[in-house]
This record gives C-alpha cells, structure tokens and sequence, in this order.
C-alpha cells in the first residue's frame, strides 16, 4: 500500500490528541452564504486555521518532533520554510524542550518571523527560498535532524490525521477540495479519505503560478517548475517531490488551478461572512469550488478545508488592495 495506513491513521491520531485540536466544521448553509455557492447539496468547511500554531502543519511537525531519538533532540531541529510549518516546528520543538533553527527568506511576512522567535526558535533569514533550504540542508549535514516542510513520512501522517478527523466529522461529504502546496497534505487527507470512504472524490488545487503537482501528474513523476509567481507563499512549492507525488497520484482523482485574484475574491468572501482573516492559501479551497469547479459540483457534498491562516494585517491589508 501507498501511504499510511488507516490502523496507523488512527494511532497516530490518538498518540497526539491530547497535544493537538480536532478542529471544528462548519457547513456553510446560513443565508449570509446565498448567493455566493455554487448549487450543490451541501459545502461544509473545516477550520484548521484553529489548530496550534495556525495550521495543519502542526499535526505532522509533533509527530516528527516526537519520533527523533535521544541523540536527535540533544542536536536540535532545523527547517527551511517562511510559512505555517516554520511556525508549526517552532511550536512543536518548543512544547518538547527541543531547539530549534528556522531558515527563512528575508521576504517572509515579519509576523510569521517574529511568531517564530517568540515561542523561542533561532531565525536566520536568507535571499530566497533556495537559499533557504540550503541553509537548512547545512545545518542538518552539521549534526540537525531536518524536518522538512512537505517530503517527510511524517509530514504525510499528520495531514492523514485531519482527512481521517474530517472524513469522519462530516460523512456525508463525497468530495473534497484540497489545497497543494508542496503535496503533503493533500497526500496525507486524501490517504485516508480513501480509506474511509473509497467512493470519495478528492480534488487538488493550485495557483497557475505554482503548479507542480499538476505537472507532475502530466509527465507521471515528480519534477520541478521553473518559476514560482503567486501570491500563496504557503501553496509555492518548487517542485513535488517523490514520496508526496506518490501518495498523491494514487489517491487524488483531479487537480484544478486558480489564479491569484480568485484566491483574493475568497480572502474577501470569508472576511465578509465569517469575519476570517484567511492567507491566500486559506482561501483556495473556497475559491476552487466558487471558480473553475462551480459547474461540476451539482448534486454533491462538497468540503473544503480552512488549512490556515499565519497573516499579518499588513500583509492583508496590501493583498487585498490587489483585488
């Protein structure tokens, strides 16, 4: 089998429950949604910008955390990220007596810098992401366990927490719209969706400016894009990778692509009706359902997954001068 399986699912939910949130659901059904979805049976959204640290990250950040051996620990952890899983492995490490070292780009948005170093993390802020992962991958040939953002079994483990907890939650859904950055949680999610209900769709998306898994799915292996230009730092992976590429491609049924202002037209439409201040990333499930899927989604249940939300209101504020 690839990917997890669903006894390790669930152990792996229960070995960390007391630690993590099981984040609440909410179907999107008061008359404050009329209007704006598209005509379905149902959407219901899953609020995993509740969880500790802001994200699903932390899910898959505490597993790794706890299976490093006693040598491990005593080296400290490092990870190469200028979103939710620098502040999830912050948290994390934190919450374990570990130390911690976060390489960053120095474009990374300062809250999520500063959120880091507060719960006690060392920072080092580098040119760009590439500079960032080097410097990671240096710090972990001197001694570090490295917990990467995405390709890390872990990783995979913890998102299959929240698909087993949202598949469960909310049985009645029959498709799942899913954001991919790097693929590890739509890799994780989609596992054990599967396994819980085989008859479920599962539905990627990606911005068009940072669509690697699509690519991969076309040329059937892992590779890597050119440019990323969009405006989810969260979604802007590089390149998939071949552990996540894997589980995805045996368990999601389509990807669909967004562009920027769709993610923005969602960052609005959840600040207007729930009052959330949703990251781009945040808001692309939403925006897939109400864009390049809202004809195919007739007769469906549809769930859509809140996966986080680490924005400073500046931030906010000059994306949304965009829209």
């Amino acid at each position: 089998m690839i990917g997890p399986t669903l006894d390790k699912i669930i152990a792996a939910k229960a070995e960390v429950q007391a630690e993590l949130i099981e984040t609440p659901i909410l179907p999107l059904s008061s008359s404050r949604w009329q209007g704006i979805l598209p005509d379905c049976a149902g959407v219901t959204v899953k609020l995993e910008l509740f969880q500790q640290a802001g994200s699903f990250k932390a899910r898959g950040a505490l597993l790794g955390i706890r299976r490093l051996d006693a040598a491990q620990r005593a080296a400290g952890v490092v990870a190469a990220s200028g979103g939710n899983h620098a502040l999830a492995v912050s948290w994390a490490a934190k919450a374990a007596g570990v130390d911690a070292l976060i390489t960053m780009p120095k474009a990374t948005d300062p809250a999520r810098i500063a959120g880091c170093q507060v719960l006690g993390a060392t920072v080092t802020l580098h040119d760009d992401m590439a500079a960032a992962f080097a410097a990671m991958n240096k710090a972990a040939e001197n001694g570090r366990a490295l917990l990467h953002p995405f390709e890390a079994a872990h990783m995979i483990l913890g998102s299959a927490t929240c698909g087993y907890e949202y598949a469960r939650q909310a049985p009645q859904i029959d498709t799942f719209v899913i954001p991919i950055g790097g693929g590890g949680m739509i890799s994780g999610m989609a596992c054990a969706i599967k396994q819980v209900n085989p008859d479920a769709m599962v539905i990627g998306v990606e911005p068009y400016g940072a669509d690697s898994m699509s690519q991969s799915f076309a040329a059937g292996q892992a590779v890597r894009i050119e440019k990323v230009a969009t405006i989810a730092d969260s979604l802007g992976a590089p390149l998939a990778m071949p552990l996540t590429y894997a589980v995805a491609k045996a368990y999601v049924d389509r990807i669909v692509k967004i562009e920027d202002h769709e993610m923005l037209a969602a960052m609005d439409i959840y600040q207007n009706v729930l009052r959330v201040t949703a990251e781009p990333a945040c808001a692309a499930s939403l925006a897939a359902v109400l864009g390049p899927l809202k004809d195919d989604l007739a007769g469906r249940q549809v769930g859509i997954i809140a996966c986080g939300s680490n924005i400073s209101l500046a931030r906010y504020a000059a994306l949304m001068k965009e829209l």
